[in-house]
C-alpha cells in the first residue's frame, strides 16, 4: 500500500511522506535536552568569545607562567590534555599569586578554537575580563 501511494505523488510529497511515517523520527523534529556539561560549555565559550572581544589575555604555557610571577594574572584556564607536571606547576604558581584556575573541559585544539585560533592552546592567562564576568564564575573551579 506504501509503495503505491509513493508512486502517485511527486518525488518532494514522496520524502515528505517517508519522514512522516518512518519509524524514526527525523533528528532536527526531536527535541533533546542539551546535558549540564553541553550548557557549562557553552556558557565558557561564550564568556571566553567576551574576554578575546574586550579584555586581555595571553596564550601559552610561557607567557602564562610570566603572567603569574608578576601577578598580573586574574585567572588561568588549562586544558584537559595538558601534561601533568605542568599543569601542576601551573597550580603551584596560581597559588602562590592567589589566582584562580579552570580546568577547561576539552582539549587544547577545544581551547584554541573556543580562543578564535587555528591552532593549539594548552594554557589560558586572563590579565583584564574586560566585559565578561568570567572570574567571578569559574575562579572557584579547581
Amino acid at each position: 500500500i506504501l509503495a503505491q501511494e509513493r508512486s502517485k505523488c511527486s518525488p518532494v510529497d514522496a520524502i515528505h511522506f517517508l519522514q512522516f511515517h518512518s519509524l524514526e523520527r527525523h533528528p532536527f523534529t526531536m527535541s533533546k535536552k542539551a546535558s549540564k556539561a553541553s550548557k557549562a560549555a557553552d556558557s565558557i565559550n561564550a564568556r571566553l568569545q567576551l574576554v578575546i572581544r574586550s579584555g586581555k589575555y595571553q596564550l601559552g604555557h610561557r607567557s602564562s607562567v610570566k603572567t603569574l610571577r608578576n601577578g598580573k594574572s586574574k585567572l588561568i584556564l588549562i586544558a584537559n590534555n595538558c601534561p601533568a607536571l605542568r599543569k601542576s606547576e601551573l597550580e603551584y604558581y596560581a597559588m602562590l599569586a592567589k589566582t584562580g584556575v579552570h580546568h577547561f573541559n576539552g582539549d587544547n585544539n577545544e581551547l584554541g578554537t573556543a580562543c578564535g585560533r587555528y591552532y593549539r592552546v594548552s594554557v589560558m592567562s586572563i590579565t583584564d575580563p574586560g566585559d565578561s564576568d568570567i572570574i567571578s564564575t569559574f575562579a572557584g573551579d579547581a
